[in-house]
Formats: C-alpha cells, structure tokens, sequence
C-alpha cells in the first residue's frame, strides 16, 4: 500500500525536477529550465518511447556531436536530447566529456548536474551544480535544482535554505515553490506540503502537473474528494476524468494510500 511505502521513506519516484513548474515533474526534473527540477513533481518524467520526429532529431544530433564532440553548444543540445528520451547515463557521458573539454562553461555544467541528477548520482550533481554559479551572481533555477538534490540526499532543512534562496530572487516562482512543496512530502510533512503547493497553485492555475502534485499529496492525507476536485478544476468532464485516471495510475504502483497516511510512525498529526 502507499501508505505504508510512505511510511517507511519509500515514496515512489513518480514524477521528479525542475525548477520551473511543469512538471515531474518528475523534476528531475526539468526543473524548467523547467530543467532545474529534480523533486519537483510526481508524474514521470520521459515517455518510454519517443515519437518519430524526436528519434530523428536525436539521430541528427549524434551525427553532428560525432563530427565535432568539443562544440560545446552541439553538446548540450545532444546531451538535452538524450536526456528526454531516457537515455540517462548516455547523456551524463556526453555532457561529462564535454565539461572536461570546456570547464569554465557554466551552462554547460548545469546541463551536466541535471544529468547526473536525472541517473541518481545526487552527491555529484549537487558539486557540479555548485560550479554552475557564483555567490556574486546566483542562478535561481540552479539554486532550486540544488535543492532538489538535497531532498533526495535526505537533506530536507538544508534543501530549504536553498529554496529560501531562490524565492528571495523570484518571490512566489511556482516551480520553486513545487519543489519545496515536493520537499515537505518526501519529509511526510503533509500538511505543509499541501500548504505549499495550494500557495504555488494560485500563481500557476494552468500547471498540471502541480495540480497532480497536490493532488497526490491531498490523497495521502485521505482527501480523495479534495484530490478529484483540484484535477477537474476548469477543464471539462471528460479531461477531467483523464486526470483522475492518471493520479489513479500513478498511486496504483504502490497501491491504493489509507486515510491519515500522514502519520508517521512515532508522530502525532498537527493542525497547521
């Protein structure tokens, strides 16, 4: 049951990064740069097969990162390719080779901490990423994919420094504001999960993938009504339904969450 995955630490990696909201998602999402985000939502992150048109501009890519593999510029393009079509530990050997070759290029290594974000080298990705900007001229995007790292490291009080920092760059950015929001669910902080995410919600009522997020987290709180009420919200019926089915698939991984899932073993719930 979900319920009892999320009391033991083992959220599902249904949606992960980015920065921007989008979403997981999830983000490792493309933190938006809706690439930034590595928490950030609960849907999954690239289709187990890409259409016609993406293989071919994939294809067209290598040809021209094998012609000339120390263009920086045709690196990440390549290396952002790989990357949305799933080919993780391709892309953080692409984007690796060309950090090496061009270390000084700061766009670059935060394509390459994504990356390494994305294939679950966590620790790695947070130095790279650190390397992507400087204290005198700071990145918010960067800043909230940092902290999407931390969460999934566990470090969940020092993730929110960073997020701190980001939101006193772009006060109220939604995708910053989805990761953290995202941050207090994998610390089975319920309450201000929902909280968060309502917050971000506001100023983002188009992003679905922060109504899926929210969604999720209200029906771990044993809201269901709540749940299907957010996803339908300004859409017809049927697209609505559509929503509902995919929250339903989503939760289905780890089968159906009980009422009260935010309690944790040896906690009590707070009202906040």
């Amino acid at each position: 049951m979900l319920h009892h995955a999320f009391k033991r630490g083992r959220l599902p990696r249904l949606i992960v990064v980015a920065a921007s909201s989008a979403v997981l998602a999830f983000a490792l999402a493309g933190c938006q740069t809706t690439d930034a985000d590595v928490t950030g939502s609960l849907g999954e992150k690239a289709a187990t097969s890409a259409p016609s048109s993406a293989r071919s501009d994939l294809a067209g890519l290598r040809e021209r990162y094998k012609a000339n593999p120390k263009d920086s510029a045709v690196a990440m393009q390549y290396g952002r390719a790989l990357r949305a079509n799933g080919e993780r530990s391709q892309a953080v050997a692409v984007l690796e080779q060309a950090a090496l070759a061009d270390p000084g290029n700061k766009p670059l290594l935060a394509g390459y901490g994504r990356a390494l974000a994305d294939n679950g080298n966590f620790q790695q990705a947070f130095d790279v990423l650190a390397r992507a900007h400087t204290p005198e001229d700071p990145d918010w995007r960067i800043l909230s994919a940092q902290g999407a790292v931390l969460d999934q490291l566990g470090k969940f009080d020092e993730a929110r420094q960073y997020y701190a920092s980001a939101l006193k760059i772009v006060p109220d950015e939604p995708s910053v504001l989805s990761n953290l929001g995202m941050s207090y669910l994998l610390s089975k902080d319920l309450a201000k999960a929902e909280g968060v995410l309502r917050h971000a919600l506001d100023r983002a009522k188009d992003n679905l993938r922060l109504r899926m997020n929210l969604a999720v987290v209200l029906t771990l709180e044993g809201q269901e009504a709540e749940a299907e009420k957010v996803l339908k919200a300004g859409v017809s019926p049927d697209e609505g339904n559509v929503r509902i089915a995919e929250l339903k698939r989503l939760l289905a991984k780890s089968g159906k969450p009980e009422r009260n899932a935010s309690r944790a073993p040896g906690t009590t719930a707070k009202a906040e």
